[in-house]
């Protein structure tokens, strides 16, 4: 026939490593050298399968009787049929077949902002480590103010965030061919920022408001936090598939807070992280309506009453109330 075919190898992740222009059918496969397209992999056999059309004209993938046959969205088969984006494993060779009249997709937005590269973000990365970690120190400084003593607060600080972006940018190496080590260094200081700005306001607006669940719960929204630095590190490596990063980072936050709720229930008999605020700040910041001395009182009698009704119930089944004997 005279369309031509393109015979293509590909990644486990799918992206294409070879391409090669076949003119004819059928289309031999295999590690011998009188094929239309070698393979060069040992678990396939010298003539493996071969490409050809049907009796009803459809593109079809025939098993030549090797040993690992063909396999295809899980499934072995001797016989598999062919639209384009069939994947078909032959060996540890993931191929694909293709036409000269397949449709491609659309032209993608290029959303990788090229400008925002190099220095830039590295700069201001390395600026937002140095704002996170002199607060830190001046925060627990009991003494005089020492410049070597801020200076050597930045090593840590600096270590975990270079260390972080290094990773990512050697994966964005290997799987996107460019490195991009200074945005990876901005995401990760703006990660070590946000974790940094929200454990300062958790306890504040709890105090202010009342709105206790902001530190009782304040590793959930920390996680949070991680999830979404995850997730733009992945989308500077691939932002084509932002959707399936947002998912993912969604499933990793539902499933890390419910491991966290069941370890804080197996430790503490509890599902929160704690049970009273950790910090005291000034009553001038208070929004929420003190309550009254009387209210307090109604409050902790009825505590009380709980207390002992559940002693009561724990003694009556013969359990230990928690009290020396």
């Amino acid at each position: 026939m005279s369309a031509f075919y393109f015979v293509e190898v590909l990644s486990r992740s799918g992206e294409v490593h070879q391409r090669h222009r076949v003119t004819s059918l059928p289309i031999k496969l295999g590690r011998a050298y009188d094929n239309d397209f070698i393979l060069d992999d040992v678990h396939t056999a010298a003539h493996h399968a071969e490409v050809d059309l049907d009796e009803n004209g459809r593109l079809i993938m025939r098993d030549m009787g090797s040993s690992n046959g063909i396999v295809a969205r899980g499934k072995r088969t001797k016989l598999l049929a062919l639209d384009g984006n069939t994947v078909a494993r032959l060996g540890q060779t993931n191929v694909r077949i293709r036409t000269t009249d397949f449709r491609v997709e659309d032209e993608a937005l290029d959303t990788n902002n090229y400008g925002w590269e190099g220095w830039r973000p590295a700069l201001l990365g390395v600026l937002m480590i140095c704002i996170v970690s002199f607060y830190n120190t001046w925060v627990s400084d009991t003494e005089h103010a020492n410049f070597v003593r801020y200076v050597v607060a930045l090593a840590p600080f600096f270590s975990v965030a270079l260390l972080w972006a290094g990773l990512w940018s050697f994966a964005n190496r290997l799987f996107a061919g460019h490195a991009r080590f200074g945005r990876h260094v901005f995401i990760a200081a703006c990660g070590l920022f946000g974790l940094e700005l929200w454990g300062e306001l958790n306890g504040v607006l709890a105090f202010a408001f009342s709105w206790e669940v902001f530190t009782r719960y304040s590793s959930h929204f920390a996680l949070a936090i991680g999830a979404c630095l995850v997730y733009f590190h992945l989308c500077t490596m691939k932002p084509r598939n932002a959707r399936r990063w947002r998912l993912s980072a969604t499933v990793g936050t539902v499933l890390g807070s419910i491991f966290i709720l069941m370890s804080n229930h197996q430790r503490h008999g509890r599902l929160a992280d704690e049970l009273y605020m950790s910090d005291l700040f000034s009553p001038s910041i208070r929004v929420s309506k003190d309550q009254s001395v009387s209210h307090f009182i109604t409050e902790t009698e009825a505590l009380k009453a709980r207390v002992d009704h559940a002693r009561q119930q724990a003694s009556e089944a013969g359990e230990p109330d928690g009290e020396d004997d």
